[in-house]
């Protein structure tokens, strides 16, 4: 029993202790809640405060930024307000000069009007003077105005007429002298240096046999070997009396060459009949190009060039090609020497003039398998070997097909003519030079003033008599530079032609 007072006593005492426990701590809570509560009412007491002295003094600042402002606007528009009374000012100050301006405008077109009204009267009046000493004139000389117009232009066309032949001849004279030195020293010595022989040949080729027993046997019976032979050759057999020898026809070179070694063989090795002689052909065939190639490697190392093998064979080919009896491989190098010579002589590119010159007239050795002027030929077949554009315009321009670019051109031109006009190189029919001669007469008696034309030299020169009434010293040389053109245009002729006018005055008297 008394344990469980003294249980009921000590939790009374603990729930009392407790209890105490509480309302001290509560009361502690409340003290310290207090404090919080009156340090936050100071603290917004001094907030309101700060914020009232920096509203404030916001309120100082705004109001002194607004009367800056306001300040400075004002002395803006002031200013501007100034500016604009002084355009003002200057406008009406430029109103006034131009209406002063326009004043004195009008008053000056009025008197420009009256100006030009006594102008008209006074050009009437001058005309009819004009007119009046006009006809005058005409009854005193004679002439009316139209007649004597056409004297005066016709005094003024010889006068000047007179004037040009004598400025022609001081500058041809001049030009003359220089040149012709300078060409003299550069071909004379660009022939003298290239010794190259000249071969004519001709459209047949003569086989000499070892008796007259073997025309029999290429004969063959009924005449089936020469059959053959032609058929596969393309060569006509001419077999005369001429002893010891049978002549082979044709205008291809090659194809006459090709049944010249045929033939040979054949008579080497007696076994004539149409099986051997078709192997006969081929071999000769192939030794031919053999033959062509060689050639035209040779051409090139000649001159220390290089090609591609198309244009080799085709250098090869031109061995067997001639112009007038000129062989044109060796016209081809010949042209190649003289014009690479000439081009060290003026400094310019010996190696373009050299190529250029070489494969000139590589053209004609192919005008046989394709149309067109040698020209063209050479010039696509150049082409398509990619050679450069000198090298082309050199061959374009060697027979003035076009106009020549560049001077190695022009040397390439010159040479061919040197190759083509010198001694023995060329030759040509009768009756082609007869008519060349005739026309280069012709041509000159188609002028005015002529009284007889001359072809001398070959047709290098024309001497050219005139009328000494009609044409006098100084139209002489204008009318030679006019007959020279007209025979450059008209006329195809190698190497030039030389124009010489002869005027000759005679003063006879009769003593009685």
């Amino acid at each position: 029993m008394s344990l469980l007072i003294a249980l009921s006593s000590a939790g009374i005492i603990l729930i009392t202790g407790v209890f105490v426990f509480f309302i001290i701590r509560k009361k502690s809570a409340d003290i310290k809640i207090e404090n919080a509560e009156k340090k936050a009412q100071h603290t917004l007491e001094d907030a309101a405060i700060k914020a009232q002295s920096i509203l404030a003094k916001a309120n100082t600042e705004g109001q002194d930024v607004i009367t800056k402002a306001r300040l400075g606007v004002e002395e803006e528009v002031k200013a501007r307000r100034q500016a604009i009374a002084q355009v003002e000012n200057r406008v009406l100050q430029k109103e006034k000069y131009i209406d002063t301006r326009e004043t004195h405008l009008s008053e000056k077109e009025s008197m420009l009007e009256k100006d030009l009204e006594k102008v008209k009267n006074l050009k009437k009046k001058q005309e009819a003077i004009i007119q009046d000493l006009s006809d005058t004139l005409e009854k005193a000389a004679g002439y009316s105005k139209e007649e004597a117009k056409k004297i005066l232009l016709t005094n003024v066309e010889r006068e000047v007429r007179q004037r040009a032949g004598l400025m022609i001849k001081q500058i041809e004279d001049q030009a003359r002298i220089i040149a012709n030195r300078k060409a003299r020293e550069i071909i004379t010595d660009a022939i003298q240096r290239t010794a190259i022989d000249h071969i004519s040949e001709i459209t047949t080729s003569v086989v000499q046999l070892p008796d007259d027993d073997m025309k029999g046997r290429i004969i063959g019976r009924e005449g089936r070997n020469i059959r053959v032979f032609e058929a596969v050759t393309g060569v006509d057999v001419i077999i005369d009396d001429t002893p010891g020898a049978v002549v082979l026809s044709s205008f291809d070179p090659i194809r006459r060459e090709i049944a010249k070694l045929t033939l040979s063989k054949l008579i080497s090795d007696g076994r004539i009949h149409p099986t051997r002689i078709e192997e006969l052909v081929e071999i000769s065939r192939k030794n031919l190009k053999e033959f062509i190639i060689e050639k035209g490697e040779q051409a090139a190392d000649q001159l220390g060039l290089q090609f591609s093998p198309k244009i080799i064979e085709l250098l090869g080919k031109l061995h067997f090609r001639t112009s007038y009896g000129q062989n044109i491989l060796t016209h081809s190098i010949e042209c190649a020497h003289t014009a690479a010579i000439m081009a060290q002589e003026l400094q310019v590119n010996a190696h373009l003039a050299k190529r250029g010159a070489l494969l000139h007239d590589i053209g004609k050795a192919l005008d046989f398998e394709q149309d067109g002027t040698h020209v063209q030929l050479g010039k696509e077949v150049c082409e398509k070997a990619n050679e450069s554009e000198e090298v082309l315009n050199c061959i374009e321009a060697h027979h003035e097909d076009v106009a020549p670019e560049t001077v190695e051109a022009i040397l390439v031109m010159v040479a061919d003519r040197i190759s083509s006009v010198r001694p023995g190189a060329r030759r040509e029919s009768l009756e082609t030079y007869i008519k060349r001669l005739e026309k280069l007469e012709t041509v000159a008696n188609s002028f005015e003033g002529i009284d007889k034309a001359y072809a001398i030299q070959a047709g290098r020169e024309i001497r050219v008599v005139v009328k000494p009434d009609e044409v006098d010293d100084p139209a002489a040389y204008k009318l030679a530079l006019d007959i020279a053109k007209k025979i450059e245009s008209d006329v195809d002729y190698p190497g030039e032609v030389k124009v010489s006018i002869i005027r000759e005055t005679r003063a006879v008297g009769v003593a009685k």
